[in-house]
């Protein structure tokens, strides 16, 4: 794994990193499937909002 060169470093990427992780970690315990689903392409719409660009199929 590539390390960081130095603390500001890290610090650029988890200030980018966290928020779009958080976006995307959903829990599946006690949820069905179709809920799960639905709340990942909900996820998916919104990255595509704010990424500007579409997804690759």
């Amino acid at each position: 794994m590539k390390r960081f060169k130095s603390p500001r470093q890290v610090q650029r990427f988890l200030s980018i990193h966290d928020p779009i992780a958080n976006l995307f970690h959903l829990h599946r315990d006690h949820r069905p499937a179709s809920d799960y689903r639905a709340a990942r392409a909900q996820a998916f719409t919104a990255w595509v909002e704010v990424a500007g660009a579409p997804l690759a199929a």
